[in-house]
Order: C-alpha cells, then sequence, then structure tokens
C-alpha cells in the first residue's frame, strides 16, 4: 500500500518499524529507539524510509511524555495499544528533537516528497504535533 496518511504510523515503512519495536525484548526498546534517531540524524542525504521510522520512534517517546497524543493507530507497537508503556530517559528526547529536525530539513527526501505531491504543508502540521510535546518535555527540564 505505500503510504496512507501523514501521520507517523501512516505508512508501510512505519508500521514494519513499529512492528520490529513490538518484538524487541522491553530492554532492547530503547537502544532500539535510539540507533533510529542517531542514523536520521547522521544521514547526509536523508532517505524517506529512515526519515518514517524516525517519525514512528518520535511518535513513540512523545507518547510517554506528560501531554503526548497516546498512540492509537492500529500500525502503532502493540504493547503501547495494550496499555504497556517505556521509560524514556532524558538524552531521547533532545535526540528525537534532533531527527524530526533533520527530517523537515535540507537534503531529506521526506519533505521532497512531501513537497512533490502538495501535501507538505500537512505532513509537517503532523510532524510538529509530536515536536511541539517532545519541545514541552526539554523545556520542562
Amino acid at each position: 500500500m505505500g503510504t496512507w496518511d501523514v501521520g507517523p504510523f501512516d505508512n508501510d515503512t512505519a508500521a514494519d518499524w513499529c512492528y520490529d519495536l513490538d518484538e524487541a525484548a522491553a530492554d532492547e526498546r530503547l537502544p532500539f529507539i535510539r540507533v533510529t534517531f542517531s542514523a536520521t540524524v547522521d544521514e547526509p542525504r536523508l532517505r524517506n524510509r529512515l526519515a518514517d521510522r524516525a517519525f514512528a520512534a518520535a511518535a513513540v517517546v512523545a507518547s510517554q511524555l506528560p501531554g503526548g497524543e497516546p498512540v492509537v493507530s492500529p500500525y502503532a507497537p502493540d504493547f503501547l495499544l495494550d496499555g504497556g508503556t517505556l521509560d524514556v530517559p532524558g538524552d531521547v528526547v533532545p535526540l528525537a528533537l534532533r531527527a524530526l529536525d533533520r527530517i523537515v530539513g535540507e537534503h531529506s527526501q521526506w519533505r521532497e516528497l512531501w513537497e512533490d505531491a502538495g501535501l507538505y504543508d500537512d505532513a509537517a502540521g503532523a510532524l510538529q504535533t509530536v515536536r511541539a510535546t517532545l519541545l514541552r518535555a526539554v523545556e520542562r527540564r
């Protein structure tokens, strides 16, 4: 199917990433998320598939923060849909913000594809909702 909407879980790549996160042992989930963010930040020309994974990861992290939107998408990790949680350490949120900034920045295939489709404002708006939750968490610390 590919991509069906602009949300963090609304594409095959994000759904596959969520499945992998769900299948990971509980103590491996945060390292898995960190690797996703680090790869996104370090990528010179950000590929769309990596950006989709990082957007999903950021939404997962944001859902665990005060004021964060709970995940309700059937494509989100099942452990979260079943009421599970992640304890998000302080270093993860700034890394998530850097990844999101990279997604909407220069040299991002994610940005280019949404611009070409004429839907960049919608996609960036969905991303900014997640970013705002992360930013509030950083400002509280």
